[in-house]
């Protein structure tokens, strides 16, 4: 009995599923009406036939008002017939489900043809004949008509078939009430999202902008799954719109898992946790690979087992932290319990196990709009955590504060007294070192005049010699002539003049008075010469010197150096040959004494570094001047043994010295630099080991005059 009673069904179901479904009589003053129950589908698994090959196949009867094809890459086909009894009509057939991605309205015409319409996300959003997410087809009725229709179907995604029929009225009303709510939900994302933004901007807590961004995802989810983003966002990306439905909720889920972590601090408190949730990102960032690949099927049935072990994990970790004592843990375990129902409300309709009504369409947005209100009290009540975290480590701060004070105190007071017996001791200690700082100075000084003053006196000295070593055979040569002069005079008492001429006769030929005129000629031209070079020795030093010149003049560069030359002539060695290149100058504004001390300190260390390390043989130094631009440019260039880059570095640098101790105070090039720095020029040094030195001075022909 029970097998013939199963047999009996089982006839009965197959009848059901062969037997072409009624069609659907539109009646005048019909609400707008969902037709999934008058549908008949069938799959076609090769994707390959078309509207003639269809209509030989056998269509099924889906007994669902809306049908569930799930995700399968598969065309799918849906057969229906419209009766219209009354009077010629124009209605509006809409598909509510505006991610699928190619969907085709075939309608048989009188003559065998059939009229095709074709829609979906692979073509640009301007291409749709009505201005709306969902895909309306236009269609018109004679008086007492029937038509039939066949829709193709494809989509990569969950597909659901809520096919309604009505006047364009009706279907207007319909979607501006959805619109409406759906820009209620919209606003509750922006206005909490832009809430968080500011919190952030006053906290710069990044959980506050991670949130952000995760709100600014859901709702983009949404928009994506209402059709509104492929609208208005990306209409005219085919390419976007056909891969958002998994891209966006992969950036959803990633923004989700990392506010997760942030705002539970799973990192610090919940270590297990953490790591969960990190393996949850690398697989939502290895959901990119097919989605990106345009492997769709495959992308989307990941991302969905993603999501649902997402959605175990994240309702796992705050609940394990919230027993353990975390409140925030609570809070967030609340906002996502709500959101949790909601989905499974959306899960369920789309299987069909509950109804395609307004509840379970909106349920996902109410679930959304409720966890982002929910999770801005979370976040509220974080920085609620945080003041109280805060007073209280303010109480323990002042409390440490004051323990502190006391024993800062006595600290110090005695380094008060320590600092001061320091500070003395440093006083004393910048009062030594000044005091040295001046003797090394005037050490400096000296050595200079020391310098100076052999060098006048071995010049003077020559002279000065020619001009004694004539004075006594003058004095002789004088002596005699007076001799003779006092002959002459006795003649005028002689009274034998003739006797007395002949012995000044005698007296003249024994002092060989033609002599005695030449000799003296040739001894009071030797002091004239002496005198001469003194003179001009005498005034090189005072052009050297500048005594009477302590301003800014404009002065000859080239008799500076000169005169500088001069006074050094005792120390150029033997085996040394200045050579002079003058170019052409003109008079240049400068403090002259100080400059002819820059070209003493070159041209001396020159000298001297030329002298300890020269074997005999012929050095030179070269001295060349002339004008770049409004700069006068002096160079001067030994045959020395040059320094190295380290030595190079410091030369400028007071009491730095390449001689032995005692043989040199450090300052000379230091005093060179300030100087040439008063001037407003610049000097440069190009030297290498074994290639001498050449001192570069550029100084411009007029300064401002220098406090």
């Amino acid at each position: 009995m029970f097998r013939i009673i199963t047999l009996w069904l089982l006839a009965l179901l197959c009848y059901e599923h062969t037997q072409a479904a009624a069609p659907f009589v539109y009646e005048e003053g019909m609400p707008i009406t969902r037709i999934g129950k008058y549908l008949e589908l069938f799959t076609d698994k090769t994707n390959k036939l078309g509207i003639g090959e269809v209509q030989k196949v056998t269509f099924a009867s889906p007994g669902e008002n809306v049908p569930n094809l799930q995700i399968t890459p598969y065309t799918h086909w849906a057969r229906f017939s419209i009766d219209n009894p009354g009077a010629a009509r124009k209605l509006l057939l809409e598909v509510e489900y505006p991610t699928i991605d190619d969907i085709t309205l075939f309608e048989l015409m009188p003559d065998g043809s059939f009229k095709e319409t074709r829609l979906g996300e692979f073509t640009q959003f301007h291409n749709r004949i009505y201005d709306h997410q969902n895909y309306i087809f236009p269609l018109i009725f004679q008086a007492h008509s029937t038509h039939l229709y066949y829709l193709r179907i494809k989509a990569g995604e969950q597909l659901q078939l809520p096919i309604y029929v009505g006047t364009k009225d009706q279907v207007s009303t319909k979607n501006s009430s959805r619109g409406l709510i759906f820009g209620l939900y919209v606003g509750v994302i922006l206005a909490m999202s832009f809430y968080n933004l500011f919190i952030f901007l006053s906290t710069k807590d990044n959980s506050y902008l991670t949130y952000v961004a995760y709100n600014i995802f859901v709702g983009l989810t949404q928009a994506t799954l209402q059709g509104f983003a492929f609208r208005f966002l990306w209409p005219s990306w085919p390419w976007l719109a056909m891969h958002a439905s998994v891209l966006v909720p992969i950036f959803n889920g990633l923004t989700a898992l990392m506010f997760v972590q942030q705002f539970l601090q799973t990192k610090q408190h919940y270590s297990r946790g953490h790591r969960l949730i990190n393996y949850l990102i690398y697989a939502y960032l290895l959901c990119f690979i097919p989605a990106l690949l345009n492997w769709y099927t495959i992308a989307q049935i990941w991302v969905q087992l993603v999501v649902f072990a997402a959605a175990i994990i994240v309702f796992i970790v705050p609940l394990k932290m919230s027993r353990m004592g975390y409140s925030s843990a609570r809070f967030f375990l609340l906002a996502w319990s709500v959101f949790l129902v909601s989905v499974i409300i959306f899960v369920l309709r789309n299987m069909n196990v509950l109804p395609y009504n307004d509840f379970t369409y909106y349920a996902l947005q109410i679930g959304s709009g409720m966890e982002a209100l929910l999770l801005s009290f979370a976040l509220a009540h974080k920085i609620n955590v945080f003041r109280a975290e805060a007073l209280q480590a303010s109480q323990e701060n002042e409390r440490l504060v004051r323990e502190q004070n006391i024993i800062l105190e006595d600290k110090v007071h005695k380094r008060t007294e320590e600092l001061q017996t320091t500070n003395d001791e440093l006083s004393v200690a910048m009062k030594n070192l000044k005091d040295a700082q001046t003797q090394l100075v005037e050490r400096e000084k000296m050595a200079s005049l020391g310098q100076l003053t052999a060098g006048i006196a071995h010049e003077i000295n020559n002279p000065i010699n020619f001009v004694t070593s004539n004075i006594k055979p003058l004095k002789l040569d004088i002596a005699d002539i007076r001799t003779l002069l006092d002959k002459y005079d006795g003649l005028a008492t002689a009274s034998d003049v003739k006797s007395e001429l002949q012995d000044i006769a005698a007296y003249k030929q024994e002092i060989d008075i033609d002599y005695i005129h030449e000799e003296i000629a040739s001894l009071i031209k030797g002091i004239e010469d002496g005198a001469t070079r003194t003179a001009e020795i005498v005034k090189g030093l005072r052009t050297f010197s500048r005594l009477d010149e302590s301003d800014v003049k404009s002065v000859d560069l080239h008799e500076g150096l000169d005169s500088t030359l001069v006074l050094l002539k005792n120390n150029i060695p033997p085996n040394v040959k200045v050579i002079k290149h003058y170019g052409t100058l003109p008079k240049i504004e400068c403090y002259a004494g100080k400059m002819n001390q820059v070209f003493m300190n070159i041209l001396t260390n020159a000298f001297n570094a030329i002298k300890t390390h020269s074997d005999g043989r012929e050095e030179s130094v070269t001295i060349t001047t002339r004008q770049e631009n409004e700069m006068a440019v002096i160079s001067i260039k030994d045959t020395g043994p040059g320094m190295t880059e380290k030595v190079k570095e410091k030369i400028f640098d007071p009491f730095f010295t390449t001689k032995d101790v005692g043989e040199g105070t450090g300052l000379g090039l230091s005093i060179v630099f300030s100087i040439i720095e008063k001037h407003q020029g610049r000097i440069l040094v190009n030297t290498a080991p074994g290639e001498g030195a050449e001192f570069i001075i550029y100084l411009p022909l007029k300064i401002a005059v220098m406090a």
